[in-house]
């Protein structure tokens, strides 16, 4: 059964998407993750032109790019006009230590504004894990709070929930965690599916390091489908781009709604020479990102099975 949502979230979810209701979003709101990939002697401006630069480039493909204040106006102002634009909403990293993870907003950006400034979604960013008890309700709680300002302002919310250690001796990328991954990412769907955000991104379950076996791989995306009640995009996470397009195939074979992908698709032309990163962007990367688009496009599950736009009776207008 689909929801019916307002008119102002159906025609952000319909321009973020392609004509065969799926998203296919290139990501690049990296901020402290792109510093690190640039060369230290690189200045603000020459951060910023680099990503205007690969924006410009990719934007005619995607059906919206997901851009960050730090150093993405310039791409935002300057991408292809057909597609649409996601705005990071949460301040790059997190307060706390690193295994109690919070989440950081700046006092300055607003969703408010973010719809004023002719974005066409939000997107939110939470570390987020089910089994920190009060810690996992306290964030459940703000992004309960940023969905209903989403919905004030009548702009779709991307969530991102990104999964992490509750271990101090165990990392991210290490076997041990990745065991505990497919659980994490379903309960993860499970409870903040529910919340009121439009569209879940989410990591893939499986970490390749670890297990490439397809079939399993398949099953736990189906899962992560019957667990969330919107749709799901998965996000690239910076594996490599061959692991991506599998990981892509067998999500949107599964249920999902598409992809959001950043370093996957663009991460080596920002430590480019500019005539050399011209060359990848329109060969390399522009072939990578229409692979996953004609991926996502035969088999991703539209968005508009789980919603419908509101009725359009006489005088909607007066109460809406």
């Amino acid at each position: 059964m689909t929801e019916a949502i307002s008119a102002g979230r159906w025609l952000g979810l319909k321009r973020t998407s392609t004509a065969s209701d799926v998203f296919t979003i290139l990501a690049f709101d990296q901020r402290g993750t792109y510093r690190k990939m640039l060369p230290a002697s690189t200045t603000y401006e020459e951060a910023v032109a680099i990503k205007r630069e690969v924006v410009v480039a990719l934007s005619k493909t995607a059906s919206a790019v997901l851009l960050d204040t730090d150093y993405g106006l310039e791409s935002a102002l300057n991408m292809d006009r057909r597609s649409g634009l996601l705005m990071s909403y949460e301040k790059s990293g997190y307060s706390g230590d690193s295994t109690y993870r919070h989440i950081e907003f700046e006092p300055d950006w607003t969703v408010a504004k973010i719809k004023r400034m002719g974005a066409t979604a939000v997107k939110l960013m939470a570390y987020y894990h089910p089994d920190t008890g009060a810690l996992a309700e306290e964030i459940e709680g703000v992004i309960k709070q940023v969905a209903d300002d989403c919905h004030a302002h009548d702009i779709p919310l991307y969530l991102e929930p990104m999964s992490y250690s509750l271990q101090s001796d165990v990392t991210k990328e290490s076997e041990t965690f990745a065991q505990t991954r497919p659980e994490v990412i379903l309960k993860t769907a499970q409870r903040l599916s529910p919340l009121g955000a439009d569209v879940l991104k989410l990591e893939f379950p499986y970490d390749a390091n670890y297990n490439t076996d397809h079939a399993e791989w398949q099953r736990a995306c189906e899962a992560i489908s019957q667990a969330s009640v919107i749709p799901w995009v998965l996000l690239s996470a910076g594996v490599d781009f061959n692991t991506f397009a599998d990981q892509t195939r067998i999500a949107c074979a599964a249920g999902a709604s598409g992809f959001l992908a950043g370093r996957a698709i663009w991460k080596e032309a920002v430590t480019m020479p500019a005539v050399q990163r011209a060359e990848f962007l329109s060969g390399t990367a522009s072939t990578r990102l229409q692979e996953l688009s004609e991926i996502a496009n035969k088999n991703a599950r539209p968005w508009t099975e789980f919603f419908a736009p509101m009725p359009a009776p006489k005088g909607w207008e007066k109460t809406y």
